[in-house]
């Protein structure tokens, strides 16, 4: 695929980012799109594999390799490398229903098992999805689908994140009438909400949602089921229910000091950024301001980073995101052998930004929080912490030790919690009365049916906090056992 020599004669090419410091005077996204010529060197890289591991979709130590949606990754970088755009999207559009999501917050496992990736840079896969499907939308290749036939099955999809979306996507083409239930007032789950708009803009989302209504597909927002509407009115009203609420109970924080003023959610605090800017641009204030103040995050992952962007964007006086493991080395480990997803050091958007702002990457590193205290009006006003020691014991098992004489105490005004997601929010579940395991939805994999008759279950309810990329892969999987359970039989890939 590309060009034979591709992978010898170009090196990997970067998307041109904007200059940190300016780009933290608004909400744009942060990076420019590749040009078509630099797209096209890009997609010459790709080699002639005889396996393309690219697309092989597995979990290999616990991490995604490959694309878990099996994109037809070689035969659309050649498409491209060859110009032949319209073709190349038509490619991309058979196994992702929406690259444009993807192609922009994905971290891109593909990339991390690419054969090219054993010696060399991978190729830039993530990117050149990305300018496939704005190419499409620009030169007006994506147009309505509209179902030729309608089974007269009526489903309903409860939420309306990436797994919702995909699973209302497939099931409307099937000719069933889709109806998505979203609690919040806009439609996109964490797509809308979740992520902020200077790694996804939100136009992006609501263009994609308006062509999904305009191809039949209903959406009912501010409507809570559960509480607005029953699940036994749900179950009466629909042939088929499918539940795709995420994994959005918090994991908290249980320390000295936690009730305090300041202390929050950092998915509390992203959605009210967000929320706010869309509403009024901030007219409102409705949202948890960071101006001026000093601000720690503990938690060492994406959202982390999201809640370090979105401070300094609103001016915060300082930041420091803490987690509780070491820096990942520069180069790969001889545990973390490709082609598994690749466990290296990175400078993400948001720490490229704090380090342009204050001279120095927020990131703290073996740190543990041991209790945060506040002032005589109850908000916060330090965090104390100790330097923690990584440790595998003689069953390989990764243990933390305090080292004694690294405590420390910082100042603070505000304390976002970022250690992830328990699993599904339970009150719903009861309703339903779908059994659950370890707090998530107990339906198989590759069937996606729950102990209730013609109640399903996908993406992070089912499978616990996940990619993006596997929300669409099951929200399009549980659409095909939708429609099979439907039908008694179904097209549906």
């Amino acid at each position: 695929m590309g060009k034979a020599t591709g992978f010898m004669e170009y090196a990997r090419e970067e998307e041109t980012k904007r200059d940190p410091l300016s780009r933290l005077d608004d909400w744009k996204e942060y990076a420019f799109p590749f040009s078509d010529e630099t797209l096209a060197r890009q997609g010459a890289r790709c080699m002639d594999c005889g396996t393309p591991f690219c697309h092989m979709g597995l979990e290999l130590n616990g991490l995604t390799s490959g694309c878990p949606i099996h994109n037809l990754i070689p035969e659309w970088n050649d498409l491209v490398y060859r110009g032949r755009w319209k073709e190349a999207l038509e490619r991309l559009l058979k196994t992702n229903n929406f690259p444009e999501f993807t192609g922009r917050v994905c971290p891109a496992p593909c990339e991390g098992s690419c054969t090219v990736a054993i010696s060399d840079p991978a190729v830039a896969i993530k990117g050149i999805e990305r300018a496939i499907i704005d190419k499409g939308f620009a030169e007006g290749w994506i147009q309505p689908r509209i179902p030729q036939k309608r089974t007269g099955k009526k489903v309903a999809i409860v939420g309306s994140g990436p797994a919702g979306l995909a699973c209302a996507d497939q099931l409307n083409q099937a000719g069933h009438s889709v109806t998505v239930y979203e609690r919040a007032d806009r439609v996109g789950g964490l797509l809308m909400y979740g992520i902020p708009n200077m790694k996804l803009e939100k136009e992006i989302v609501e263009r994609r949602v308006r062509l999904l209504e305009q191809e039949g597909i209903t959406f009912i927002t501010n409507t809570e089921v559960g509480k607005d509407i029953t699940a036994e009115e749900l179950r009466s009203q629909y042939d088929a229910v499918v539940l795709c609420i995420g994994a959005q109970k918090h994991r908290d924080l249980a320390i000295e000091g936690r009730e305090l003023e300041g202390v929050h959610f950092a998915m509390d605090y992203l959605t009210g950024v967000t929320k706010s800017l869309l509403d009024s641009n901030f007219a409102e204030g409705g949202f948890i301001d960071a101006k001026d103040k000093h601000v720690i995050v503990i938690g060492g992952g994406d959202t982390g980073a999201d809640c370090v962007a979105t401070a300094l964007r609103q001016g915060c006086k300082s930041v420091v995101q803490f987690g509780k493991h070491p820096a990942l080395p520069e180069q790969r480990s001889e545990n973390n052998p490709w082609p598994q997803y690749p466990l290296v050091f990175t400078l993400d958007y948001a720490y490229e930004e704090a380090k342009a702002k204050f001279g120095a990457d927020p990131r703290q590193y073996c740190i543990q929080t041991k209790k945060i205290v506040g002032d005589e009006h109850g908000r916060v006003k330090e965090l104390h912490t100790i330097q923690m020691e990584k440790i595998i014991d003689e069953n390989g098992k990764a243990i933390f030790k305090e080292i004694p004489g690294t405590e420390q105490v910082w100042p603070c005004d505000l304390v976002f919690i970022a250690i992830g997601f328990e699993g599904p929010e339970q009150p719903i579940l009861q309703q339903f009365g779908v059994e659950t395991v370890n707090n998530k939805v107990k339906a198989p994999y590759g069937k996606y049916t729950t102990n209730v008759e013609g109640v399903f279950a996908a993406g992070d309810a089912r499978r616990g906090q996940s990619l993006i990329v596997w929300a669409i892969h099951e929200g399009r999987e549980a659409a095909r056992e939708v429609d099979r359970f439907l039908m008694g039989t179904t097209n549906l890939p």
